[in-house]
Parts: structure tokens; sequence; C-alpha cells
């Protein structure tokens, strides 16, 4: 029996629920309460040395890591499969993975927090949040999350999200230029699996259309990948209503700034295109 480590609304988790459901594999659930502290407990330690979920357990082994966990199952349990059969679209599916690790999960991490994380951090005492900080083993990550507090929205790590998330779709808008259904091809593949949580919290948060509002073929992806079952199983019908009404109070009150930012970032992008021309 396969084993998750998981925690309520962890986008990193969403993927591998994804990939649990659309491959028909049973699967038992323990959860990490992530806001107390729980996966820097030493036992959740020696299993994840990161302190993060998810972390998945299989024949006595821990493999961590979402994208490693999501092709640890396909190669695991082949059928059916979830990746592509021929090289060069593997390559391409890991393209899109690599997207989602080198900066797109960052981005998520950064405005998720500005939005609705920030808020829970002003209810704790100095010596709360400085303790929360200290928990943070990463010098980076702990920078990143002292900056998001501080400033919110103001702060260049979500002005690097915003940057990061408009690369991505515009990148998937060319890529679906050609008519397929799917981000390498006529199957849904881990490729989708990558991008859908991420796409997902931006849509909770309310401000997805700050990003596809004028890229109709990433909007129409995005029909096909909440239509599937799987998006249900894993992400929708996981999440309760006051956390659904959460994500878009938080995602609405910032909205305007992210959509300002992103108008800048858009401008900045152009002026290089057109200094390089």
């Amino acid at each position: 029996m396969l084993k998750l480590f998981t925690a309520h609304n962890s986008i990193c988790t969403q993927k591998v629920l994804l990939t649990l459901i659309e491959k028909g594999l049973p699967w038992t659930a323990d959860y990490v309460d992530l806001f107390n502290n729980e996966q820097y407990r030493p036992e959740y330690l020696k299993l994840n040395p990161k302190g993060v979920v998810p972390t998945l357990i299989h024949e006595g082994h821990a493999i961590v890591e979402s994208t490693l966990i999501c092709e640890y199952l396909d190669q695991t349990f082949p059928q059916p499969s979830l990746v592509p059969a021929s090289a060069f679209e593997r390559a391409q599916m890991r393209r899109w993975s690599k997207h989602i690790d080198e900066g797109v999960f960052e981005a998520t991490r950064e405005i998720s927090f500005s939005a609705m994380f920030r808020d829970k951090m002003n209810g704790m005492t100095q010596e709360q949040r400085n303790g929360r900080f200290r928990n943070i083993g990463d010098p980076g990550r702990r920078a990143r999350m002292i900056s998001t507090y501080e400033l919110g929205c103001g702060s260049p790590f979500v002005e690097q999200g915003i940057f990061a998330f408009d690369k991505l779709f515009g990148e998937m808008e060319a890529c679906l230029l050609d008519g397929r259904p799917w981000l390498v091809g006529q199957n849904f593949s881990l490729a989708d699996i990558n991008v859908i949580p991420f796409a997902a919290r931006l849509d909770y948060l309310a401000i997805l259309d700050v990003w596809i509002k004028e890229r109709p073929l990433i909007a129409a992806w995005w029909q096909k990948a909440k239509s599937r079952p799987s998006f249900s199983g894993a992400i929708a019908n996981l999440l309760k209503e006051d956390q659904i009404r959460s994500m878009a109070e938080a995602g609405n009150r910032i909205k305007s700034e992210i959509a300002g930012k992103h108008a800048e970032v858009v401008k900045a992008r152009q002026s290089a295109l057109g200094a390089a021309a």
C-alpha cells in the first residue's frame, strides 16, 4: 500500500494526488499540519530532510520531491502511462516540470503568502513569527518569506513570481497554437499534471485571469483540465467551502496590485523585445 504524507491545500501534494487518481492507485494519507510546524518533527525530518510535503512511502522507502514522486509512480505502475512514448516528447514533458520547479513553485508560494498567510502571521506575536522564521532552514527561503511578510505585494519576490507566471503562460499559449489539446500533444501527461495545481491556486485566488484573459488557448486548456475527474478528486472535492471563500477573498484584496505589477512586467518585456529588434 502507498502512504502519502500530505497537507491540506498543498499544491505539490495535489500533483501527486492527480497522478494517483489518473492511474487508479489506492493510497492512505497521513496529514501534516504545516502551520503548527509538524513538518519539523524529528521523525518526519528523517523521511524528508527539507521538512516539506509530500513524502511517499512505498515498500519501506521514502520518495520525496513531487515531480520525482510522480515519475516514480508512473515507472512503478506503468499502466495507464502518463509519460509520452518518444524521447523527444519526454524531454518536452520535463521542460514543463522544470518551469514549475525552477520558478513557478516559488512564484506560487510568494503570491499565496502575500494573499493569505501574511494575515495569519499578523495575528501572531513577534516571538511566534520569529520562531516560524527560525524554523526555515534554507536562508534563501527565509529571506523570501520575511520580505513577503514585510512588504506584501511590494516584495521583489512577488514581482519575480508575476514574471515567472507570465513566462510560463506565454510559452503555454505558443505551444498550444498548433491545435494540440494537451501540453505534449494528444495525450494528457505529467506535463499537464505539473501545471494544473499552480493554475488552480491562481484560479481559487480569483487572479488567474490577470494572466490568461488574453490567452484563449490556455483558457480552453484550463476548462478541459478542470473537467477531468482527477481534478475533482485531487483538488476541488478536498477543499472546504470556507477555504474556497477565504482564498477568493484574499486574492481579491491583492488583485489590483497584482494586475498593476503584471502590466509593468508586460511593458518591460515588450520594451526589451523592441530594443533587441
